[in-house]
């Protein structure tokens, strides 16, 4: 199980992995936009489907487990340990 800090953009254009930026607190996070608006969970649900599909892991690996009505969140992805994880966001950021 990797823990994985995400800021999330809603209403965005398009539905991306931009990369890693830093927090007002010096904390490294994970910057993604997805299209879906910030009402009833949509983006939240926007976001879980981009980080399977990107990280090809099934769905129910991915749970939002802080930060469900912020933009920033802690997101929990099991099946992958953090080097793993790290591995696979570096090659996703790599192809863009």
């Amino acid at each position: 199980m990797a823990n994985l800090p995400i800021r999330l953009q809603p209403g965005a254009a398009v539905d991306r992995i931009e990369g890693w930026e830093a927090d007002p607190e010096g904390r490294r996070v994970l910057k993604v936009r997805v299209r879906a608006r910030p009402i009833d969970g949509e983006a939240n649900d926007a976001l879980i489907r981009l980080l399977a599909k990107s990280l090809g892991v099934s769905k129910s690996f991915v749970t939002v487990v802080r930060g469900g009505q912020s933009r920033s969140k802690m997101v929990v992805v099991d099946g992958l340990d953090d080097e793993a994880l790290g591995a696979r966001i570096a090659e996703i950021l790599s192809g863009d």
